[in-house]
């Protein structure tokens, strides 16, 4: 019966390392990547969200300003052709 024992504490010794060395080699493996995505994230020049939103903004104002500048250009036509 001891026999039987050690045999499953020999067992489980072995599940034991086996899992923490697969924990382990999961930790390196999402490190690695997470690595290899910023690495091609700035070699790409890929802009973040925020700065996304920013020139998107600023776009939006543009547009904005135009629309109005082409009212007024369209009234002050009106009125020197009329």
């Amino acid at each position: 019966m001891q026999k039987d024992s050690k045999l499953f504490e020999g067992l489980a010794d072995v599940a034991s390392s086996a899992a923490g060395g697969l924990f382990n080699l999961r930790q390196d493996a999402e490190q690695m990547i997470a690595d290899k995505l910023a690495q091609l994230l700035r070699h790409h020049q890929f802009v973040t969200r925020e700065e996304f939103v920013r020139v998107q903004g600023m776009a939006e104002k543009a547009r904005a300003e135009n629309e109005a500048l082409r009212s007024e250009l369209e009234a002050l036509k009106a009125k020197i052709g009329a």
